[in-house]
């Protein structure tokens, strides 16, 4: 456990992603000069083209039991909503077996009994940026829920039934009247129900606003600057990034998600992050979209963006900067055309692909290090939107007091 002499001044943040900016504006809360590095700008990651869903209700374990039911076929089946390339890559190999290990009812419940804290923060922590100089908006659900057949939608009311039970409230309501809110529904869709408690937002401006939240308060935020390393020393702990002079500061927080393991795993922290890729695009529909629409046994979401509908899907597990997969865009494309209507499904704009960090055990990597002031903010999955500002509120509260707060026990990095 990392001990200090003193209270950290300064603070350096490898990461500008939500995770990453959350904890650089916590730390400032905490009166610690921070500077932010990242190797391309700010929401360049998992941060800018995913659904922006501020569902803490939703943020479970992504391994879970019906893994063994649809895992073969994504094998086997280009166009399924998971997505695993067929070829020779051990470490993807190792990382899978692990993550099955973990679909088991046992496993999910611990898994969601360890999120429970921190999901029932989450939108709290929000509110906190937005009443304090984060100029930008949340808004609230309800969120659709669709299926083309009644016995789909048992596993998700289930899920969502598990979820309360750990400790959340999630009002789910049954729609009889579903189009009269939301004529962007086929016909094909049969049952629908309504999920309240949530609330969206748009994530690019979203963290674009909380890094200029950051810099107003006295932060630098610098692009280009990919962290090769680090090096303790008298002055503190130097960041050596390609192309720019040494960084150096009291504390350093690694935030780079799918990313991370380059930087932390010579640090002891030994849980695989694998890169679960999400893709999405934005259309136009003819009758304006209000609310968020998920259809959970395609695992597509929906989410009403500056005057069209961002639609975002696919979980595909590939390494974080390989190109871009045009396959998983039709596949995402061919889901969703029997489920609406009155919607341009020819021509896309903001199409977009993004690495998403996914550990084994479903929990992200918060806390210390064995490198003494050193700590990392990842691996949150699907979850990092929602989870981000509460973890950087946390993760700030240990570095300065040194007291790991209880929401976060769970989730020590070196576990």
């Amino acid at each position: 456990m990392y001990t200090r002499a003193a209270a950290p001044r300064t603070a350096v943040v490898v990461g500008a992603g939500m995770v990453g900016l959350a904890t650089a504006w916590h730390l400032q809360e905490r009166g610690i000069e921070v500077t932010v590095l990242d190797r391309s700008g700010v929401a360049a990651g998992a941060s800018w083209g995913n659904a922006g869903w501020l569902t803490p209700g939703m943020a479970m374990p992504l391994a879970d039991p019906t893994l063994w039911s649809y895992a073969p076929k994504a094998l086997l089946d280009a166009t399924a909503p998971l997505h695993i390339p067929a070829r020779l890559d051990p470490q993807l190999w190792t990382f899978l077996a692990r993550f099955g290990l973990h679909a088991t009812p046992k496993a999910w419940e611990r898994a969601m009994a360890a999120l429970t804290p921190i999901d029932r923060m989450a939108l709290d922590a929000f509110d906190e940026l937005t009443g304090s100089g984060v100029k930008a908006w949340t808004k609230k659900g309800p969120f659709i829920i669709g299926f083309e057949q009644e016995k789909e939608s048992r596993p998700f009311v289930h899920e969502i039934r598990q979820v309360e039970k750990a400790g959340q409230s999630v009002p789910l309501h049954r729609l009889d009247d579903a189009r009269l809110k939301v004529p962007q529904l086929s016909a094909g869709v049969s049952t629908v129900f309504e999920m309240e408690g949530q609330r969206f937002l748009e994530p690019g401006p979203f963290v674009e606003a909380l890094a200029e939240a950051v810099r107003a308060r006295g932060g630098r935020i610098v692009a280009g600057a990919e962290v090769r390393g680090l090096r303790h020393g008298p002055s503190g702990i130097a960041v050596d990034a390609y192309g720019h002079e040494p960084v150096s500061a009291d504390v350093v927080v690694l935030a780079t998600g799918a990313w991370l393991p380059k930087l932390a795993r010579p640090l002891g922290v030994r849980t695989m992050v694998q890169a679960g890729r999400g893709y999405s695009f934005s259309v136009a529909t003819e009758d304006p979209a209000e609310f968020p629409i998920y259809f959970p046994a395609r695992r597509v979401a929906c989410t009403p963006y500056q005057n069209r509908l961002r639609i975002a899907g696919t979980m595909e597990f590939r390494g974080p900067d390989e190109p871009l997969q045009t396959g998983r865009v039709d596949a995402i494309l061919a889901a969703v055309r029997p489920l609406f209507t009155g919607m341009d499904l020819e021509h896309l704009e903001d199409i977009w692909v993004g690495p998403r960090p996914v550990t084994p055990d479903g929990l992200p990597l918060v806390g210390a290090t064995r490198a003494p002031g050193v700590f990392v903010a990842g691996g949150h999955g699907m979850w990092g939107i929602v989870l981000g500002p509460a973890t950087g509120k946390l993760l700030a509260e240990q570095i300065a007091t040194g007291t790991v707060p209880e929401q976060i026990r769970p989730f020590d990095p070196l576990r």
